[in-house]
């Protein structure tokens, strides 16, 4: 099933459940007011919801209303917890490739994550707001999951079983204020600003056979001013799978249900072509589009976003069809 948050006023807006080809949509009314309510009693309100769900996809919902993104808050609007990881090693590996410095081989072995800000999310086509171009705006397209309660010291199977739902995000990051952050060795804060994430939250049957063993094989697709600059695979170069990520978090403490967990930015490799290196899917951020400039050219030449641009996010399945709708987003300055 395919749930959404619409905004009311409210914090934590009102749940709707949305049509499979994401044209309508019907409040959850009833069952649940909130996406926290069914993930803390997931057993018995999603039966309630798969219900709802179907019979709007046969058309047959009483008060079935026409689904507008731009009414969309996260589908999760506060989290408990929001911790990203860097999944895709090969953005690990071009990134420190342009500073000269090797990866540590424990990157290869154990994921590294950040906790970021989960108090105040963005919805899909929210502005992405800034206080300076300075700052350099970063786009970063991403798959992110909602969990249900996980024990500690899970193992990464039993972690998986702990999946509720799937989404799009997209990680804003100021790239010109991590150096400084970094330099202090305590990680992110100020360089990661509100994330945004897609319209609607799947649950992973919505999938089909592209969700394997923790991995979505979905073409992730990276719009930046109408330009597509990205057609990444998600799943066949993903290091870490979802299992494995929150079971990094589950080796010291437990993760609560309406814990959202992200897999980093979506990077594939390069293809060798009449000697040189092509990368022919694109980019999902554009650190990672100037770091290859960098190893090519001794310098980037692309710069970050300004205001005014756009980003679009979008995935979509074998069939052609939008699975979680898009993010689509201006960057605006802050007034």
């Amino acid at each position: 099933m395919k749930l959404a948050t619409y905004k009311d006023g409210s914090r934590d807006g009102q749940l709707v459940v949305v049509s499979r080809d994401l044209a309508t949509a019907h409040y959850a009314t009833g069952i649940a007011a909130k996406l926290q309510q069914v993930l803390d009693d997931w057993n018995f309100m999603s039966p309630q919801l798969q219900d709802l769900y179907d019979t709007l996809n046969q058309g047959k919902a009483r008060h079935a209303f026409p689904f507008d993104p731009k009414m969309c808050m996260a589908p999760l609007p506060r989290a408990y917890q929001w911790a990203d990881g860097s999944a895709y090693i090969n953005h690990v590996e071009l990134v420190r490739m342009a500073r000269n410095a090797e990866v540590p081989a424990n990157y290869y072995t154990e994921p590294l994550m950040y906790q970021g800000g989960s108090d105040d999310f963005i919805g899909p086509c929210d502005n992405v707001v800034c206080a300076d171009e300075a700052y350099g705006i970063d786009f970063e397209a991403e798959l992110a999951v909602i969990t249900g309660d996980i024990p500690m010291r899970c193992t990464p199977e039993r972690a998986l079983d702990g999946i509720r739902l799937i989404m799009l995000a997209n990680d804003v990051s100021l790239r010109n204020l991590i150096p400084d952050e970094l330099a202090k060795s305590f990680g992110f804060f100020q360089s990661k600003p509100a994330t945004a994430f897609s319209p609607v939250a799947v649950t992973l049957d919505e999938l089909g056979d592209a969700w394997n063993k923790g991995r979505a094989s979905l073409t992730v697709q990276s719009t930046w001013n109408g330009r597509k600059v990205g057609m990444c695979d998600a799943g066949t170069e993903m290091t870490f799978h979802f299992g494995q990520l929150i079971a990094h978090i589950c080796k010291t403490r437990n993760v609560r249900a309406g814990s959202i967990v992200g897999s980093g930015t979506i990077s594939n490799r390069a293809i060798e072509k009449n000697g040189k290196k092509e990368w022919v899917n694109g980019y999902s951020c554009i650190a990672e589009k100037r770091a290859i400039e960098t190893i090519l050219d001794g310098k980037p030449s692309m710069a970050y976003m300004k205001f005014g641009d756009t980003i679009r996010i979008e995935a979509k399945g074998k069939d052609g069809q939008s699975v979680f709708g898009a993010i689509d987003q201006e960057v605006v300055p802050l007034s």
